[in-house]
């Protein structure tokens, strides 16, 4: 009689940083209906990952869950995935971060269930040739991947079954591929034809093994799945027609039909990722001509022969697609080699608070906020923020361990970015500034240490190849058939809200902070918000000369200075400008100011329109609870204000006790505005607060040989002192 063993392993995950009621909504909504139902079909088993963070979330919010896990897996119903503890990309880690990563979960395992795992869930199926060596060091014996991954070995879907082994310098593991078919279909198409499907790829003549694994919010987080999942009985109705056929099909777990099969053959798989990732990946206007390609062999009827000698881009393209995620990135290896070299230098065992560094380093590899594709990620700034939040953390630890409670300020130059140019980092017990002198001696990043809050947490507005769909979106929802299964999410096409298409503004310069501006006299707030205007310097992301840098010997500050000769276009000529702005960073005051001193180098008099550009932000928009204060008046961080006379305002977070205030000399207008992206998510277009771009600008003239001075100083405070208006 045919046979076929059917593999259903579930991955359950929730990124660090994710709000509270997001866990609470895929708990009830999900993962508690989804795993009271498999206790109920005891023939039913499974290998179900979960992430660290969510296990973490679950020891502490809902401990009966876990005991009901433990109790599936002691009856072998259910087989439990090891993995990295808190979702990283594991390419994108240094081997001993990805190494750690794989052997704290497995601890967390065994003290959680009594039993280590054996096999290793691949965040995102993002897959390299080193991970054999790392995945088997880490006392792991499989994973699982797409099937896409095998196409582009040149097999065929026939021989796509059971499991492959592979090896990296003779570490060798297990590789299940995870069937494509079977991926769109649950539960997005009858059960019946899943069931269909597995009776088709039975055999007599060997062992078939069929693989699905997929997220656990299919099954019911995802738009529509829970009224159909469960509502509607999907999951019930599977699982009962999966049982009524147990003589052809029979359920395994991983390990199981490893131990009792042998496999397939040999495979050597090519760094890549699942099909819709590595279309992510590209570039916006890349993707466009991709996807043109595809649509052009879909209509001469190749696409499908010819896909596995296809694909998109590679999952590390993100980091030089969204500059934001590589700039995470690398302050998160820098940290990683600090934490390494902060516990090389001690004899073991490693101090409590190094440990607790290492964890939130590891915290902090989280994928979730690096990339973008069909949900926010990195377009969501409270994924974001938690980055930043255990990276500070984690240094908070390590700076604590080196300078006890002694007042200091230190400043280094250093290949920040990998890409051969220096970047000027600046920390205190108060502040960490990263100054950029080839981005227009531009701030990209503003730690506050005490709140471990970055406030240059922003995000360039920028080309998305969707966007093209978004007058479709805007003339309402996809149409679907209510009674039956929902769409799948990429299948979507809807705006949560009117006139986004009105948002697509994109910006041609990174949105750092002390941005320097010369502007036409045609300018106006709007133009400049919509970053349609002219500028009439040449400064704006230019390289600037690091002129000066040198460190108080009394007091923890730094003194700095950037300077450029540019050159000033008016009236269809080109006159020499030069600017150069002296900073003190003052980490016991908390305060960074900024002299600037604008030369006029040419041989006319100059009428200028300057202004400093500021991006900040405090994470919400319409939170009443964040606003911006000026002449004693609030208003919130995404109004659009454009108010004269001004010799201070202040940024203030009353939840968090955050206050940023500015003092101008002389006073200045103050252009100040939200940055709001567009961005696509399981829900539909979206429209995200960024941050918020102020800009302080002055009118005047500059004769010809003489200087122009203002001064900006910031200062950032916190702690429940805060003054109320």
């Amino acid at each position: 009689m045919k046979k076929t063993a059917f593999i259903f392993c579930v991955h359950n995950h929730q990124p660090v940083g994710n709000m509270r009621r997001v866990f609470r909504d895929a708990f009830d909504h999900a993962y508690e209906p989804f795993l009271t139902l498999l206790e109920r079909h005891p023939h039913i088993k499974a290998t179900l990952h979960y992430s660290g963070s969510l296990l973490e979330w679950l020891e502490d919010h809902e401990p009966g869950f876990l005991q009901t896990l433990h109790g599936l897996a002691e009856r072998g119903q259910v087989e439990l995935l090891g993995g990295a503890l808190y979702e990283p990309i594991l390419p994108m880690l240094r081997d001993i971060d990805a190494a750690g990563q794989m052997l704290m979960l497995s601890d967390k395992l065994h003290k959680l269930f009594a039993r280590s795992p054996r096999g290793a869930w691949v965040p995102e199926r993002v897959w390299d040739p080193v991970l054999p060596r790392l995945i088997a060091d880490a006392g792991l014996a499989y994973t699982l991947l797409d099937s896409t991954h095998f196409l582009h070995t040149g097999l065929s879907h026939e021989q796509i079954c059971g499991y492959y082994m592979t090896e990296r310098e003779g570490r060798s593991i297990a590789v299940f591929p995870i069937d494509m078919q079977l991926r769109y279909a649950i539960p997005f198409q009858p059960p019946e034809k899943t069931i269909d499907y597995l009776r088709y790829r039975a055999s007599t003549d060997a062992p078939v093994a069929i693989t699905y694994g997929d997220d656990g919010e299919k099954f019911g987080v995802w738009p529509g799945t829970h009224s159909w999942v469960y509502g509607k009985g999907w999951l019930e109705t599977f699982f009962t027609a999966l049982e009524k056929n147990r003589d052809m099909i029979h359920m395994m777990t991983a390990s199981e039909y490893m131990d009792r099969h042998a496999a397939q053959g040999f495979v050597y798989l090519p760094s890549i990722t699942y099909d819709e990732m590595m279309e992510w990946a590209l570039p916006a206007d890349a993707g466009c001509r991709y996807n043109h390609m595809l649509n052009q062999l879909q209509g001469l009827g190749l696409r499908e022969k010819y896909s596995s000698f296809i694909r998109g881009g590679h999952w590390a393209n993100f980091l030089a697609k969204y500059p934001e995620s590589n700039r995470m990135h690398k302050k998160m290896l820098l940290v990683s080699e600090r934490v390494e070299a902060c516990e090389r230098s001690l004899p073991p065992p490693v101090p409590a608070p190094l440990n607790l560094a290492r964890r939130e380093l590891y915290r902090a590899q989280c994928n979730c906020a690096y990339w973008h594709g069909l949900f926010g990620g990195i377009y969501l700034n409270h994924l974001r923020h938690s980055v930043f939040e255990h990276l500070i953390n984690a240094e908070n630890l390590l700076d604590a361990h080196i300078h006890g409670a002694t007042p200091w300020c230190d400043a280094q130059i250093v290949d920040l970015m990998r890409d051969r140019s220096q970047r000027l980092i600046i920390s205190g017990n108060t502040l960490t500034a990263c100054f950029s002198p080839k981005d227009g001696g531009a701030l990209f990043e503003l730690d506050y240490r005490p709140g471990s809050f970055n406030l240059c947490n922003t995000f360039t507005r920028k080309m998305e190849g969707y966007h093209r769909r978004l007058k479709h979106a805007d003339q309402g929802d996809t149409p679907q058939d209510k009674s039956g299964p929902p769409l799948p999410p990429q299948q979507l096409i809807k705006a949560k809200e009117e006139g986004l298409q009105e948002l697509l503004s994109y910006d041609w310069y990174e949105r750092f902070s002390f941005i320097d501006h010369f502007l036409a006299e045609a300018t106006t707030a709007d133009s400049f918000r919509q970053a349609r205007y002219m500028e009439l310097g040449d400064f704006v992301g230019a390289s600037y000369a690091l002129s000066s840098l040198e460190k108080d010997t009394g007091t923890p500050s730094v003194r700095f200075a950037f300077s450029r000769d540019g050159m000033l276009h008016q009236d269809y000529s080109q006159l020499c400008m030069r600017i150069e702005k002296r900073f003190v960073l003052d980490d016991a005051a908390g305060t960074i100011t900024a002299e600037y001193e604008l030369t006029n180098k040419s041989d006319q008099d100059m009428p200028v329109w300057f202004g400093i550009e500021f991006n900040l932000t405090l994470l919400a928009g319409g939170d009443p609870q964040r606003f911006c204060l000026v002449h004693g008046q609030q208003f919130l961080m995404n109004a659009c204000q454009d108010i004269a006379g001004i010799k201070e305002f202040s940024l203030r977070d009353t939840d968090r006790g955050l206050a940023v205030d500015f003092t101008l000399s002389p006073e200045a207008a103050l252009w100040f505005f939200p940055i709001e992206t567009v961005s696509q998510s399981e829900n539909g277009f979206e429209k995200t607060y960024q941050g918020s771009a102020m800009l302080v600008h002055w009118k005047g003239v500059i004769e010809k040989g003489t200087k122009m001075h203002k001064t900006v100083r910031l200062h950032a405070s916190g702690g429940a002192g805060i003054p109320q208006p």
